[in-house]
């Protein structure tokens, strides 16, 4: 990983600036090697809207963020308040993010970026992805022993901004085959005249088609929105492998489900190789705290 020179000066400015319940501040992770495979731009879409788009907007809205990758500045009174790291979660970012809020603390972003590696094969990714999903499942059925205890401790809202962030991903990446044997059987009953138009059942597969297509098309449109003009160029065509990233997504998933079981606290490192070509000095703009 490579921080922007001035990451640690902004992190310090942005505590200043802050709330005093504000516990963490999140740079945005942007990847160098976009145009290295189809996987590392897929990859870079991925965190250009997560990191550039809805971080910042979960921290404005004072809401849930699940803290994500490296460059997390923390005050280490707080950190130590609420426990410190999880060391059995694969993903104690994550975790630890949630656990923050529901004890009180905010999460803050700034916008010094930190330039890294995306994975470019996808034996590489599968592994890095897997261990994600495992921790995310971690988190999700740890912080969901008590429903009604974390209802009354984070608030009705933020406890659903919760599920749709951590339970629907899960939801959805675990089902998302399914929709598409689905939405395959069916449209080769419809070439057969079954069902009929204006039906019911015609209308549901419509709907069906739009849900996934959305989900392809919501990545695109939030990850080039966030995205600089020189990261759109060498993302350029490859964004048409999209479906075939969200089923790799859904295999890593499942292979997370399993690997809960047989080896819930199994890290499989991540090789990252760095690129040689030189970095931007900035990102695109990211709000302040």
């Amino acid at each position: 990983d490579r921080p922007h020179p001035d990451q640690l000066r902004a992190a310090y400015a942005g505590f200043c600036a802050s709330r005093d319940d504000v516990a963490c501040l999140q740079a945005p992770l942007i990847i160098s090697n976009v145009g290295s495979s189809w996987i590392s731009a897929a990859f870079a879409l991925e965190y250009a809207a997560l990191f550039r788009l809805l971080l910042p907007m979960l921290a404005k809205h004072r809401l849930p963020m699940p803290l994500g990758g490296t460059s997390n500045h923390l005050r280490v009174a707080d950190l130590k308040a609420c426990g410190g790291w999880d060391p059995y979660n694969v993903t104690e970012d994550a975790d630890l993010g949630l656990r923050l809020y529901r004890l009180g603390y905010r999460c803050g972003v700034i916008d010094c970026p930190t330039y890294e590696d995306a994975p470019t094969t996808r034996k590489v990714w599968l592994n890095q992805r897997t261990r994600w999903f495992k921790g995310w499942l971690q988190t999700w059925l740890v912080m969901m022993r008590a429903p009604g205890t974390l209802v009354r401790e984070m608030g009705i809202w933020p406890f659903l901004v919760f599920q749709v962030l951590v339970g629907g991903m899960l939801v959805a990446s675990l089902t998302h085959p399914w929709m598409v044997m689905l939405i395959l059987t069916t449209a080769s009953y419809m070439m057969l005249g079954f069902p009929e138009a204006a039906t019911l059942d015609a209308l549901l597969f419509l709907i069906d088609v739009a849900n996934m297509l959305g989900s392809y098309v919501i990545l695109l449109v939030l990850g080039r929105r966030a995205m600089l003009r020189d990261e759109k160029r060498k993302v350029g065509w490859r964004w048409v492998a999209l479906p075939l990233y969200w089923m790799m997504i859904s295999g890593a998933a499942w292979r997370a489900v399993f690997q809960l079981h047989f080896k819930p606290f199994f890290w499989d490192k991540t090789p990252h190789l760095p690129t040689v070509s030189p970095q931007p000095v900035r990102a695109a703009s990211v709000p302040s705290p």
